[in-house]
């Protein structure tokens, strides 16, 4: 298999546009804007309908990745709702307040999603120490992690991702992330990796009347098949 496009998305015309344009996996989130949050039960169980591979983000709010005991807890029943919509995974993550990987929190996370697939998220980008932090991720038993090396995006911090693969040696997956197009994919791809994760949104206006009520932005991002299909051929 060549190179596995992975897809985020927070809407169900953006789930169908994934799919149209040739995602090979699905990352479902709510409000992308904010980085992504945990989806709704309701869109959980429309996404395992696709006959691809769908991970739910496990994020229960914005900000930081430090969560709190009961934050944590909502986070487990929220893994349990993706293994009841018989998702195929879910993408977690939390630090310490220093930006390290939370050890003890993620063992939480991975014990509660065993049998799922899992993706670490870019809570993995705010440690101090990215090589220590995947051995940590290795450690735990996380078969993928989602990274821009650190950096805004993952082509400002491709050096670093290409180390990442290289010290990975085939024990997990580094998949960057961040800032992916068509036009920057080929070059991703050539450090090693062997999945890519975008969101090949487009801009849109909202509706004049939800912006006016204050219930919508002038403009907001959705999933193109056309861009996932032109990063889908950049990497063919």
């Amino acid at each position: 298999m060549g190179i596995r496009i992975e897809i985020c998305v927070d809407t169900s015309a953006g789930l169908a546009e994934a799919h149209a344009g040739g995602a090979n996996r699905i990352e479902l989130c709510a409000a992308l804007p904010l980085g992504g949050l945990t989806p709704s039960a309701g869109f959980m169980a429309e996404a395992a309908l696709l006959p691809i591979p769908v991970l739910a983000m496990i994020r229960p709010r914005a900000g930081d990745f430090v969560f709190t005991p009961p934050e944590i807890g909502q986070m487990e029943a929220d893994i349990a709702t993706a293994r009841t919509a018989c998702l195929a995974g879910v993408v977690i993550g939390a630090s310490l307040p220093d930006g390290r990987l939370d050890r003890d929190t993620l063992a939480r996370l991975v014990r509660s999603a065993r049998g799922l697939d899992m993706t670490l998220h870019r809570a993995f980008d705010m440690a101090p120490d990215l090589s220590e932090a995947l051995e940590t991720a290795i450690a735990l038993g996380i078969p993928r992690v989602l990274t821009s090396g650190g950096a805004p995006t993952a082509w400002q911090g491709r050096q670093r991702i290409a180390a990442l693969i290289e010290q990975a040696a085939g024990r997990i997956v580094v998949m960057p992330g961040s800032g992916i197009a068509a036009e920057n994919a080929a070059g991703l791809a050539a450090l090693g990796a062997a999945d890519l994760h975008a969101s090949c949104s487009a801009t849109q206006s909202s509706p004049p009347h939800a912006v006016r009520m204050g219930f919508a932005p002038a403009t907001r991002r959705q999933t193109s098949a056309d861009l996932v299909r032109a990063l889908r051929q950049a990497v063919d």
